[in-house]
């Protein structure tokens, strides 16, 4: 009876990440279901051993990516074979054969003991078992990688062996924007200075862009010297340099296309997230055409003719607590736009920002931006949990501007300069085919606009003239 809870709780938490019904794509869709396949697989082995005498191992008490990975490959396996392997934890396995997914007290997994490095994943075929060991959400990578290279392909020549991998790129086609509202260096540095005590978080001791393959820094000035989060949100969705206050105008107050937009055009569902209300300048920068970040109600009627014209998605929702609920909460509003947004076969923008970095920068409030950062981090492991079932999918993560001039003093403690926004550079952290781009790089923040669109496949996309340049810094380039 256990086990098959086990299993019933798995399969139910594998659909709330990645949904149900009739997707064209989602996570669990990565593996073809239909007759001929299952009959084709029915047979398959691993090591000589035939599918249906493994059992899935995997404890529920380590952190909660692996049950969604272990249900993941559960779900794919089944989709080929018509096999449901059994979810089982470490005091009932009991097969000779197993799929070991995070760590466990089963003998592969001591013996699988590698130090990986950022999103690297470890796995380890031995005795006719299989152990899959990788960092918090890089577990989706491993996952991913056994059911596309051994699963899918009906491989029944695993080696004895380790491999230690990265996860799978490919040319993308859904791209998610991730926005920091006052995120300087300092600030997604904060767990080197700071104790986590929230009740939410992974006890992540790390940042998580630090994980990604590909880091580089931003400069965010705007027309109007140090930007707000109007003009830096412009620059980021439509690449353009504007004049602070404005939401999508370019600096003589001309409406400019929208990443959100030309994503839409494109065939790409689309959708614009934030921890701000829907008329926050980043959402609004992303979403409407209005020359005052202020004007609500014009914000508002350009968003709703948006979603009308275009089915962009508006899901934003403003907070002030930091309780586990919550979090929980706005991930689930995470992986429901993600589920719907990934219901479109062409592929899908988003942008997602965490707004309250910003807010308590302002204010000074060391311990609440730092809470700030672990909420964000949370979301971000969602996004890259998602990017990494699916490999077609670039994520870039940066800030509209740094708030707070943070800074480590000669001492080494780390303290606030100022309380409104500076012209510090913000850092870039990039995955995905072709970001290597940012790798070391510093960049204007129109070029993440620009390098986005023309991953897309559009090179005629905001302002690349560089006329801005001397109007901004003062020098010709």
């Amino acid at each position: 009876m256990k086990r098959l809870l086990a299993a019933i709780c798995a399969i139910a938490i594998l659909f709330a990440f990645v949904g149900c019904g009739d997707k064209k794509t989602s996570t669990s869709s990565t593996t073809a279901s239909s007759t001929t396949t299952t009959k084709a697989y029915e047979a398959m082995s691993i090591n000589g051993v035939n599918i249906a005498e493994y059992e899935i191992v995997c404890d529920e008490e380590g952190n909660e990516y692996n049950p969604r990975a272990a249900a993941y490959i559960q779900e794919s396996i089944k989709d080929l074979t018509g096999h449901t392997l059994s979810i089982v934890d470490d005091a009932e396995a009991s097969k000779a054969h197993r799929i070991v997914v995070g760590e466990s007290s089963c003998a592969i997994s001591a013996a699988l003991d590698e130090a990986l490095e950022g999103v690297e994943f470890s796995m380890l075929t031995q005795g006719g078992s299989v152990a899959l060991e990788a960092n918090y959400f890089a577990i989706a990578a491993a996952a991913y990688y056994f059911v596309d290279t051994f699963v899918k392909a009906g491989d029944n020549t695993m080696a004895d062996g380790l491999l230690v991998r990265e996860p799978v790129q490919k040319e993308a086609k859904n791209f998610i924007l991730l926005i920091g509202d006052g995120m300087g260096v300092y600030q997604t540095q904060l767990f080197n200075y700071l104790e986590d005590t929230s009740d939410y978080s992974d006890g992540e001791k790390i940042f998580y862009g630090y994980m990604l393959s590909y880091q580089g820094f931003s400069r965010t000035k705007s027309y109007s010297g140090v930007t707000d989060s109007a003009a830096g949100g412009t620059a980021l969705s439509a690449g353009y340099k504007t004049i602070n206050g404005y939401v999508g105008l370019d600096k003589d107050g001309s409406d400019v296309k929208l990443l959100t937009e030309l994503a839409a055009e494109l065939g790409k569902a689309t959708a614009v997230m934030s921890t701000e209300s829907d008329t926050g300048a980043t959402p609004a920068s992303f979403s409407a055409h209005a020359d005052s970040r202020n004007s609500s109600s014009e914000i508002i009627d350009d968003q709703t003719a948006l979603t009308e014209r275009l089915g962009t998605i508006i899901n934003c929702r403003g907070y002030t607590q930091y309780a586990a609920r919550y979090l929980k909460s706005n991930e689930q509003r995470i992986v429901d736009t993600l589920n719907t947004l990934n219901e479109d076969s062409d592929g899908f923008f988003v942008m997602y920002e965490e707004a309250q970095i910003d807010k308590h920068c302002h204010n000074n409030d060391m311990e609440k931006t730092f809470l700030a950062i672990l909420s964000f981090n949370q979301a971000i492991a969602r996004f890259m949990e998602f990017a990494f079932y699916h490999p077609e999918t670039m994520v870039i993560i940066t800030a509209d501007h740094e708030t707070g001039m943070l800074y480590e003093e000669a001492d080494g403690t780390l303290a606030y300069h100022h309380d409104d926004h500076t012209d510090a550079n913000v850092p870039v952290f990039a995955w995905g085919e072709g970001t290597e781009f940012f790798e070391g790089n510093e960049v204007e923040n129109i070029e993440i606009a620009h390098f986005f669109a023309s991953s897309m496949g559009v090179e005629d996309f905001g302002d690349k003239t560089g006329g801005w340049y001397n109007d901004i810094y003062g020098t010709q380039e």
